[in-house]
């Protein structure tokens, strides 16, 4: 979607599911350069398969992290924000919703998750630059970075939803496209199709309310 002034035909929402799919295929979608780094590294060093790098061509901001979360990385998904403290009423300082994105929406995530701690809400953002990556970590790490008892979740991808639909559950949403794009603008474009911090968060209330 970010090429949309080269319109709907460069626009190949369904690619990053179809290579997902490929048998043996790694796919990293990297949202900045340290993220970008980590998957380069992964792809030289993986002897199992191919890997494929995805990559925005629009500018992308970079994203604060300490050592653990850029250890992190290597493992696929990680916690990139999340809720601080404990708040009455919630189970240990649980996040009340969890945001998972990848490459340039990652950012639209970080957003989101700013109007809705606003708002008092707990947020944890998770930025899941390899599928296949994550879901080769052990059951702990998995269940550290996407518990269970959090079913409130939003996945955000300029890309066909279905394959979301494992990570947020049958609770949760997809903040996606199943359709070929528009012609216009980038940034309109993906305001068009909701790829913004207001519109994720009113997906994400409407998560924590049953909706």
């Amino acid at each position: 979607l970010g090429l949309g002034e080269d319109g709907p035909t460069h626009q190949p929402v369904e690619q990053l599911a179809c290579l997902r799919a490929i048998p043996g295929m790694s796919v990293w979608r990297p949202s900045d350069s340290v993220e970008s780094a980590v998957a380069w590294k992964a792809a030289i060093e993986r002897r199992k398969g191919p890997t494929c790098l995805i990559f925005s061509r629009q500018e992308v901001p970079y994203q604060q992290r300490d050592g653990e979360q850029i250890a992190n990385i290597a493992r696929g998904g990680y916690v990139l924000q999340d809720s601080q403290g404990e708040t009455p009423g919630h189970n240990n300082g649980a996040p009340d919703v969890i945001l998972i994105a990848t490459g340039s929406e990652v950012a639209v995530a970080i957003e989101a998750a700013k109007r809705l701690t606003g708002a008092g809400r707990r947020v944890r953002v998770v930025s899941m630059p390899s599928t296949d990556v994550f879901d080769g970590q052990d059951e702990a790490y998995r269940e550290a970075v996407l518990p269970t008892t959090v079913t409130a979740r939003v996945a955000i991808e300029a890309g066909v939803t279905c394959y979301w639909l494992t990570y947020v559950g049958p609770r949760g949403k997809v903040v996606g496209v199943d359709r070929f794009g528009e012609s216009a603008p980038s940034h309109e474009v993906m305001a068009y199709f909701g790829f913004t911090a207001e519109n994720v968060a009113a997906v994400a209330e409407q998560v924590m309310n049953g909706g």
